[in-house]
């Protein structure tokens, strides 16, 4: 039997700065040849995915982008998680679905780079490295969606004549599966008698089958499809790391890495959905004046979108850079990646919802795109986790930190944010601090009384402290950049006065949605006169309201930058 490869996150050493943009131009020049925009939404349209573009993006002699994300051992560009990012924000940018056709086959190479034997990894990785095959990730069932461990697809040994174990019957279906008619080999999860295990079945295999694509709201450019498996047959070498029982050891470890890829999604599909507002702004005349021009539309569609989604970004670099360097349990950062998902997603959605307003009745038409687009990003908040998923991930584990520290987790982290706000007084650390103490505060309320019995309220504490943690981090972010220290892969839009505006920006959002939504869920659940009631008279509600002074001044700063009034 070959012992399998030691577990461990998926990101590489990293690319250099100059092979990174190298690899980022040339993704851009490929697809901008390949897939007109006429072409685009004609497939859209149609509903039909581009296999073509697809494997041409996956075959090393064309692009072959699917290159960073195989470790160099096997043929690789050994990138690191801050390289998929920038790659999968780009990608995002031209086509969130076929962003999605390339996930897949990194999301279904996922099993055996953390999970298989090396002779394993050498054949299949080095498949996607050199031939450009193509993968999907068989993981999501009809009546399980996201709870990977109630899975009905099942997985019985065959044994030989002297009684060892020499393949596998593989019986069940999967259901939403990126590439499911497309890709040449599928990791397929099933039960075996020890547990959850992964195998990779290829295509052909007798009895494996894929329904037709399904007819989605969006995501069109990306196939995806039910597959069935009726008595599949494979041989053992076929078991991802020659160890049954190990699959959910395996999903979990990359959780927090995968997320972090479906964040950039959300991320670059709401940026390109917003630049074509502000492009659209720009030229627009209403009422005598461009739309730029009137505080009444950038104030509401643009400027809080941009704060929005460079806070996410922020958060997204810190993740993959804490990834990279093997930070938080096994390298894992899975509670990080729900957050930065979280946040990306949902602010990606509301990026393009704006953009459809910002345009008018053209922003309903085909033409302009950003229709597209919103149909388009919708999909990154249901697939690698829902929000709702992702929101009792971060709840329950903030849940754990905030008991384990003694009732003092979020209190610690606004003493930090304290001090940074004594070195660095522009970039909104005060305010970021006034937001997790107040959700400090929160926390206890509910412990005292025992809210988190309502799967309702566990839920809102994801929420807040998915915010609160997110307004943190920019701020640091922010000082980071005042100091110059920035990431080095990190695209440079905004430089550190703009930074700081939007962290200040977003830190008092922050402040007041963690302050006000948290009174409103722990009354709503707390009997009036109890202790827990009481604690929420320290929530510094005084200085949250005082901190919103300047608020809309930073909003014009931040439109004349975006404007180039600055």
């Amino acid at each position: 039997m070959t012992e399998p490869a030691t577990l461990g996150h998926v990101g590489g050493a990293g690319l250099d700065l100059g092979s990174l943009n190298l690899m980022l131009e040339a993704l851009g020049d490929f697809v901008d040849a390949a897939m007109t925009p006429e072409r685009q939404l004609d497939l859209d349209h149609e509903d039909v995915c581009p296999e073509d573009i697809v494997r041409g993006m996956s075959d090393p002699e064309q692009l072959g982008v699917q290159l960073v994300f195989i470790p160099e051992a096997y043929g690789g560009l050994d990138g690191g998680a801050f390289d998929a990012y920038r790659v999968c924000e780009a990608m995002a940018r031209k086509d969130i679905g076929l962003a999605t056709a390339v996930f897949a086959t990194f999301l279904g190479s996922d099993p055996i780079v953390v999970g298989a034997t090396e002779e394993q990894k050498l054949e299949w990785l080095g498949a996607i490295a050199e031939q450009g095959v193509v993968f999907a990730y068989g993981a999501t069932e009809p009546g399980a969606g996201s709870d990977l461990g109630a899975l009905t697809t099942t997985a019985v040994p065959i044994e030989g004549e002297n009684g060892e174990i020499t393949g596998y019957r593989i019986n069940g279906s999967k259901q939403w599966i990126s590439n499911g008619s497309i890709a040449d080999y599928t990791t397929i999860l099933a039960n075996t008698p020890e547990g959850p295990t992964w195998f990779v079945v290829p295509k052909d295999t007798p009895g494996f089958s894929a329904g037709p694509p399904e007819d989605k709201h969006g995501l069109r450019l990306s196939n995806t499809a039910a597959l069935t498996l009726e008595d599949v047959e494979v041989p053992r070498y076929a078991l991802i790391g020659d160890v049954p029982g190990q699959g959910l050891v395996q999903a979990q470890q990359v959780f927090g890495y995968t997320r972090l890829m479906v964040a950039a999604f959300g991320l670059g599909g709401g940026w390109e959905a917003l630049d074509r507002a502000i492009d659209y702004s720009k030229q627009r005349e209403q009422g005598g004046s461009l739309l730029c021009d009137k505080q009444g539309f950038t104030h509401k569609l643009i400027v809080p979108n941009v704060v929005h989604l460079e806070a996410a970004r922020a958060y997204i670099e810190t993740t993959a850079d804490d990834i990279d360097r093997g930070l938080g349990e096994n390298g894992a950062r899975n509670t990080e990646g729900a957050i930065a998902k979280y946040m990306a997603t949902v602010f990606g959605n509301v990026a393009a919802n704006d953009a459809i307003q910002a345009h008018g009745g053209y922003g309903y038409t085909r033409p302009y795109v950003v229709e597209k687009i919103k149909r388009d990003v919708r999909i990154t908040e249901i697939y690698e986790g829902t929000s709702e998923i992702l929101e009792m991930t971060i709840g329950r584990d903030r849940w754990q930190a905030h008991l384990k520290s003694g009732f003092r987790h979020y209190a610690n982290l606004a003493g930090e944010m304290t001090q940074l706000h004594a070195r660095h007084p522009q970039v909104g650390a005060d305010v970021a601090a006034l937001a997790l103490h107040s959700l400090g505060v929160i926390f206890e309320a509910c412990r005292s009384a025992r809210l988190t019995r309502n799967q309702h309220i566990l839920f809102r504490l994801g929420e807040l402290a998915a915010w609160a943690e997110t307004a943190a981090n920019y701020c640091a972010r922010a000082a980071a950049l005042a100091e110059g220290t920035p990431f080095e892969k990190t695209p440079k839009r905004f430089d550190a006065r703009a930074t700081a505006l939007m962290s200040k920006t977003f830190a008092r959002e922050a402040a007041h949605k963690v302050a006000l939504e948290g009174i409103r869920w722990v009354g709503s659940g707390a009997d009036p006169g109890s202790p827990a009631m009481a604690a929420l008279d320290s929530i510094p509600a005084a200085q949250i309201r005082a901190a919103q002074a300047g608020g809309i001044a930073d909003m014009d700063a931040i439109a004349d930058v975006l404007y180039d009034r600055a």
